[in-house]
């Protein structure tokens, strides 16, 4: 299945369409040409959702689960290419019958959360995220999904705390770091926040979301030239950090940073 990380919703990890799920060829009344049906389906799904295509995706996911409709991954992955259409509630009702189907599995639970969270139903996502949690105490993206859900509640040290325990267990989970840093930077901790920007930058320098957060954060602080130049790779890597809104509301900066960057803005 695809796991889902909330706030930067595009960034998908793709697992196994229906393997962890259910072993489709232990069923008899299923033929090899069926599975391998199923199997063209779910590659040509793959491949639209990786052109950004989440309309042709949610085609074929609704193709698989004509022929395999108790096939939960199927369901999951049809809601994962909703919410990339912003159709969430449409996505809730696909990862219910996930989760209806595979009760012990986790990436369904982790997907309804996402999708709560872009309800601004920040306690009903959290309460999903304990239960992945339950099931899995050691998955990454649970705790950084639920301490991005406690940052909508305003719950930024809780966050940070989440934030710490999820690249701690997943060290190259650059999200999590990114995400870790920004709440330092909410929190007042400002030094701490740049050097931790800084030192995800050195190892990923293409990573558009904090180059775009020093930006803001040198900006303020006096130091105009590293501002500029951290700018430019941002911009030059993705233009939606222009649009507050985006900023704002989709990707879910802390308040302070947004106002970093909207006095950047107003310069430019």
């Amino acid at each position: 299945m695809i796991k889902l990380i909330s706030i930067f919703l595009s960034l998908l990890l793709v697992f196994g369409w229906g393997k962890p799920v259910m072993a489709l060829s232990a069923a008899p009344s299923i033929t090899q040409e069926q599975l391998q049906q199923g199997d063209e389906l779910a590659n040509k799904a793959f491949a639209a959702t990786n052109q950004g295509d989440f309309v042709t995706a949610e085609s074929y996911w609704t193709q698989i689960i004509e022929q395999f409709p108790t096939n939960a991954g199927a369901w999951s992955n049809r809601g994962n290419s909703r919410v990339s259409q912003n159709k969430l509630q449409a996505a809730l009702t696909d990862y219910n019958k996930a989760i209806e189907l595979a009760p012990n599995v986790t990436d369904p639970y982790l997907n309804r959360g996402a999708a709560l969270e872009g309800l601004g139903k920040w306690n009903d996502a959290i309460a999903d995220y304990n239960h992945v949690l339950e099931l899995d105490p050691n998955d990454a993206m649970a705790y950084n999904n639920r301490g991005n859900a406690k940052a909508g509640l305003g719950k930024w040290q809780d966050a940070i705390a989440d934030y710490k325990k999820s690249f701690e267990i997943a060290p190259n989970f650059a999200f999590a770091r990114a995400n870790y840093a920004v709440a330092l930077y909410e929190t007042g901790q400002i030094e701490p926040a740049i050097r931790e920007m800084r030192n995800i930058v050195r190892k990923y320098p293409n990573f558009a979301d904090v180059r775009a957060a020093l930006t803001a954060a040198y900006w303020v602080s006096g130091k105009q030239g590293e501002a500029e130049s951290n700018w430019v790779a941002a911009y030059g890597l993705d233009k939606r950090y222009k649009d507050l809104d985006w900023v704002t509301n989709i990707r879910r900066w802390p308040p302070s940073l947004v106002t970093a960057l909207d006095k950047f803005l107003k310069l430019q």
